[in-house]
């Protein structure tokens, strides 16, 4: 990056800093960034040219203390934070890091929730109102919204899981006054930030979440409800790339299974990573067979390509529902030995 001495803007050192940590780390970080955001770093990054050693270094111990800041804050607030790094580091230099941390630092609303145990939380909200207690889950961490979900009556936990499909944007105002009370109860800190919440996919990481007893009731409850979702949320519980986290046996049964034109056609646009995984689990013959004809295949549809792949998806639920396979779910629960 030839800019001699000039001062980096925020947005080149995150640049510099994804670079750093090479192609698989930053293509994690992109996942949580937005469509503009992700366009903006990508062309940071291509006009990245050289970046000297030094500067290299430097950006990444600055990477290092903001995120040690946050981590502080985290545990115990701006205060806590500044108290530590000022042993760490001096007042001085614990002023300028908390100064840069917290005019970017934006914390979601509930976030003092995060290290509370779920129970606790569910004795607050279990008698609120459905949509309340909507609000409060889809902020949380999936596994944590997962346990208090599977806590709740049958009847609320699908009532609630469509609410949280269904939830758009809230009012800073309702979220605001929904958080100060929970806040009050638990008797914990929070710096706030007002985001969207909600939706499919904030269910769909609930429900992953929880036990299959607990997924099953509430998606036979949707389906009555509102069959469009519950089919729509069972699409997303279980994506292709997934088969990765299946047990060999799984794997090998699903190989016997699917059809060979879909399987073809389900591995024509997945990573190296699901490709190995599922060679692996062939005959040397089979594997080579595969490999040669993906390498020879023409352009296909990507529809053609992600019907291929929810043929097998569909097969994978249907063998899980038969008891004939396991998909490892959140709690250990499902963990083979």
């Amino acid at each position: 990056m030839a800019r001699g001495k000039k001062e980096l803007s925020g947005r080149q050192k995150a640049a510099v800093l994804l670079i750093s940590m090479g192609p698989d780390v930053s293509a994690n970080v992109y996942k949580h960034l937005q469509p503009e955001e992700m366009e903006q770093m990508t062309l940071e990054i291509a006009n990245v040219r050289k970046v000297e050693s030094e500067t290299k270094d430097q950006i990444i111990g600055e990477f290092h203390q903001l995120a040690v800041a946050q981590d502080y804050m985290t545990q115990g607030g701006i205060g806590y934070a500044r108290d530590v790094l000022e042993k760490a580091v001096g007042e001085e230099e614990a002023m300028a890091i908390i100064t840069r941390l917290t005019s970017t630092l934006q914390v979601r609303p509930f976030h003092f929730a995060r290290n509370v145990e779920p129970m606790q939380i569910l004795n607050f909200i279990q008698n609120e109102h459905p949509q309340t207690i909507a609000l409060v889950l889809s902020y949380l961490d999936a596994e944590q919204a997962g346990h208090i979900l599977s806590e709740l009556s049958s009847e609320v936990q699908a009532d609630v899981a469509k609410r949280i499909a269904l939830m758009d944007t809230t009012s800073p105002e309702v979220i605001n006054e929904v958080e100060a009370i929970l806040e009050r109860q638990l008797s914990s800190a929070v710096s706030q930030d007002y985001k969207e919440a909600g939706g499919i996919e904030s269910v769909v990481e609930v429900l992953n979440s929880v036990d299959r007893g607990t997924e099953r009731t509430i998606i036979d409850s949707l389906e009555i409800q509102d069959p469009e979702l519950a089919d729509e949320i069972k699409k997303r519980m279980f994506v292709f790339e997934d088969i990765v986290t299946l047990d060999n046996r799984s794997i090998q049964r699903i190989i016997r299974e699917a059809g060979q034109e879909d399987l073809q056609l389900s591995l024509k646009m997945v990573s190296e990573e699901v490709k190995t995984i599922i060679f692996s689990n062939m005959s040397t013959r089979m594997a080579e067979t595969f490999n040669e004809e993906l390498e020879y295949m023409g352009p296909v549809r990507l529809k053609d390509v992600e019907d291929a792949q929810m043929q097998i998806v569909g097969m994978v639920r249907r063998l899980e529902e038969a008891g004939e396979i396991v998909i490892a779910r959140g709690g250990g629960d499902d963990i083979i030995v």
